[in-house]
C-alpha cells in the first residue's frame, strides 16, 4: 500500500507519517529531508534554497522526479511532501492532505527550528509563496486545489496521535477491491 500524506509547512506532515510508517512498519521517504538534505549540501538554508529554486527550475523537477520513481518502485510506504499526492499519481492507494492556520504551523516551525515566532512566520510565507508560484509554473498545480486527496484534515484540531488514528480509521476502513473512487489525475504536466 502506497500512503501520501501532503500538505503545507508546519501542517504536521512530517510527524505524523513518521509514526503512521513506524505503526504499519512501512517506509517512510520525505521530500522536506530531501529537499533540507540538498539544500544543506549546497550551502544554503531551505529559504535561500526556495529562492533559488525560483530561478533554477531543475532543484524541483529533480527532487519530484525522485518522489514519482518512489512511488512507482515502492510498496508499504508512506511518502510525504507538500507534493506527495501529485507526484505519487495513480500509484497511491490513499491520499492525505493535512493543514492547520498559519499562525499554528509558524509556532510548530519555530518550535521544531528553536527559531523566534516572527521569523518563522515570516519565512514560512515566504517559502509557501515561493512553493505555489513554482508548483504552478512548473506542473499547472494549484496549490490550494484539495481534489484529489481522500481525506483532509485541520490538524490544530486533533494532537498527532488522534491525528493518527483519524488516519488508521480510514486505512483500516479502504477496500481496494471497491476502490471505485480512485480517479487518476491526467490533466497535469509532469514533464521533467
Amino acid at each position: 500500500m502506497l500512503i501520501t500524506i501532503s500538505g503545507p509547512i508546519g501542517s504536521g506532515k512530517s510527524t505524523v507519517a513518521t509514526a503512521l510508517a513506524e505503526a504499519r512498519e512501512f517506509d517512510h521517504v520525505s521530500g522536506g529531508d530531501i529537499f533540507r538534505d540538498l539544500a544543506a549540501e549546497r550551502g544554503y538554508t531551505p529559504l535561500e534554497f526556495n529562492k533559488l529554486a525560483e530561478e533554477d527550475d531543475q532543484i524541483d523537477r529533480d527532487l519530484d522526479r525522485r518522489l514519482r520513481e518512489i512511488a512507482a518502485e515502492r510498496d508499504d510506504l508512506v511518502l510525504e511532501s507538500r507534493l506527495a499526492g501529485w507526484m505519487a499519481g495513480e500509484h497511491a492507494d490513499l491520499k492525505f492532505w493535512f493543514d492547520a492556520p498559519e499562525k499554528i504551523r509558524a509556532a510548530r516551525v519555530a518550535d521544531r527550528e528553536d527559531r523566534d515566532f516572527e521569523t518563522a512566520l515570516s519565512e514560512l510565507r515566504a517559502r509557501g509563496e515561493s512553493e505555489a508560484k513554482r508548483y504552478q509554473a512548473y506542473y499547472g498545480i494549484d496549490f490550494t486545489d484539495h481534489s484529489i486527496y481522500d481525506l483532509s484534515m485541520n490538524t490544530a484540531r486533533w494532537d498527532p496521535e488522534a491525528v493518527l488514528r483519524i488516519l488508521d480509521t480510514a486505512i483500516d476502513a479502504y477496500d481496494e477491491a471497491t476502490d471505485e473512487g480512485a480517479v487518476p489525475v491526467t490533466d497535469v504536466d509532469y514533464e521533467f
